[in-house]
């Protein structure tokens, strides 16, 4: 098995669920005795919350450094938000990050989708790193919600979600963004958020959902088994 570096703490809900995906994934594979290497770096979500780029993008860097110096053979982030580093890092390191714009694409390009609408914090939605990996590499386009929603979407993302609340009223406010991204020609919604799978579930709605969460650990998992 290779061992995958895991960069967390952003929120540390969603790396706790990272960690329990990808072992329980691991398992189907090599049985309930065993579980893969993996190596964690928890990074201060304070970080993320101050919104200088270039502190995060150097405290990613090192991060990333240091796992490939203890052993890592892959790198995972495992939150959505965190991947507008990839561009600055990537480069300077010699090991892949598994990007998860990348699972969520081959995802849907599987099942056919060409236009997929996309929900999470603000950073998520309004950044440029999911749509361009989605452009350039499964020829897939992506929408968000109108601009006046983003600010509702992600204050029930960062206080509620993040925080372990699912609230009847952020699954209306949600439930209704995915009918309106419907109407604008969407075929498939992106839960861009480790938590808006536990809010939005796939009955809820009549359009398939990719959550990014379950299908990055699935791509984990197979590079450990180098299946990738």
């Amino acid at each position: 098995m290779k061992t995958l570096g895991m960069i967390g703490g952003t929120s540390w809900h969603s790396t706790i669920e990272y960690y329990r995906l990808i072992n329980q994934l691991a398992a189907k594979v090599i049985g309930e005795q065993a579980n893969p290497p993996l190596i964690i770096h928890s990074i201060n979500i304070e970080l993320m919350r101050e919104q200088n780029r270039e502190k995060i993008n150097a405290k990613y860097l090192e991060t990333s450094l240091k796992l490939q110096e203890v052993g890592a053979d892959a790198i995972i982030i495992c939150a959505n938000t965190p991947h507008m580093v990839y561009d600055f890092v990537q480069p300077k390191i010699e090991i892949p990050i598994l990007h998860i714009a990348d699972a969520t694409g081959k995802a849907a390009k599987k099942i056919g989708l060409k236009k997929l609408g996309l929900l999470g914090n603000k950073p998520t939605m309004t950044g440029n790193f999911i749509p361009k990996v989605l452009s350039k590499n499964y020829q897939i386009e992506t929408i968000i919600p109108d601009e006046k929603y983003i600010p509702q979407a992600h204050q029930y993302v960062s206080k509620e979600l993040t925080q372990g609340v699912f609230s009847e009223e952020a699954k209306s406010f949600f439930k209704k963004q995915i009918n309106l991204l419907q109407t604008r020609g969407a075929d498939g919604i992106i839960l861009g958020c480790t938590e808006l799978p536990l809010l939005i579930k796939s009955d809820d709605v009549d359009i398939p959902t990719l959550a990014t969460t379950d299908l990055h650990a699935q791509m984990g998992v197979d590079f450990i088994f180098d299946k990738l």
